[in-house]
């Protein structure tokens, strides 16, 4: 690999590993600009985990994301989820990046129904990350935090709170891994119409706005397409319901680093749409 690239990956990486934190996990998600806290499916292990509460049969699934293009900058998921009387557990496994610089996380989740209108959901994080020869490698432990209220049968209203307890990656320089605190709304327009709208604010960045919307064309098929303002980056997907098996690709846009296709395939023995 040559210098300039190694140093541009680097860089990359460095800012990229930060974002793995928030959780965006899934093609539909991603197919929605990131809007992730507002869906209730098996990949609310690592979106939301107040999502698995809704969940009554056993799922697994797998997602591989390509970041830009660039195989150095790869992203690999795999989750199961398992129902248990007013809710369910769901179990992570993600690698991001390659040999010598990777995040490799496992993570365990609950999810339970409060009610009929309100669930609310923890995860637990192990990560363990390693940045080049000269940076060494460390392990951490984070939590996250999230709600899922029905105001009304139009309206959902989500709240997520990542990494609460500030986990801290390097001792001598004070290095955390990112805090955030993500406030989304879902509006069914129709059976066939939802827009999504979340706003993910890092405590020390600017708030990143998405909005979104969903398409149902047919029982089968699903169009997605959104956009986030911090970083600025479009987004389009879509996503297909093959009874038992849910096909999903979506793709993200940056104007000045291209494109970062993404695709999940996950399975239930008698799976529903979410």
């Amino acid at each position: 690999m040559k210098k300039g690239l190694l140093i541009v990956i680097t860089t990359l990486f460095a800012s990229l590993i930060q974002a793995q934190n928030e959780g965006i996990t899934g093609a539909r998600a991603y197919g929605l600009a990131g809007t992730s806290s507002l869906t209730s499916d098996l990949w609310s292990t690592n979106n939301n985990p107040a999502g698995l509460a809704s969940l009554k049969k056993w799922q697994t699934g797998i997602s591989y994301e390509n970041q830009f293009l660039l195989s150095e900058l790869s992203n690999k998921t795999a989750v199961i989820t398992a129902p248990v009387a007013n809710g369910s557990f769901g179990f992570s496994v993600n690698q991001f990046g390659y040999s010598s610089l990777n995040e490799n996380r496992i993570g365990l989740s609950y999810g339970q129904q409060l009610g009929k209108k309100f669930a609310m959901g923890i995860q637990l994080n192990y990560s363990s990350t390693r940045i080049g020869d000269g940076y060494g490698q460390t392990n951490a432990f984070s939590g996250n935090i999230g709600i899922l209220a029905l105001i009304n049968d139009e309206l959902t209203l989500s709240a997520v709170v990542i990494n609460p307890n500030r986990a801290k990656l390097a001792e001598f320089t004070d290095e955390r891994l990112p805090t955030l605190l993500k406030l989304g709304l879902k509006y069914d327009f129709s059976k066939k119409v939802t827009v999504f709208t979340e706003v993910a604010k890092d405590i020390d960045f600017d708030a990143n706005v998405r909005v979104a919307v969903e398409y149902k064309a047919i029982d089968l098929l699903y169009f997605r397409a959104g956009y986030a303002t911090n970083p600025a980056l479009s987004s389009f997907g879509f996503g297909l319901n093959l009874d038992q098996f849910k096909l999903d690709f979506a793709s993200g846009f940056d104007s000045n680093l291209g494109f970062s296709p993404q695709v999940s395939l996950s399975y239930s023995p008698s799976f529903k749409a979410p």
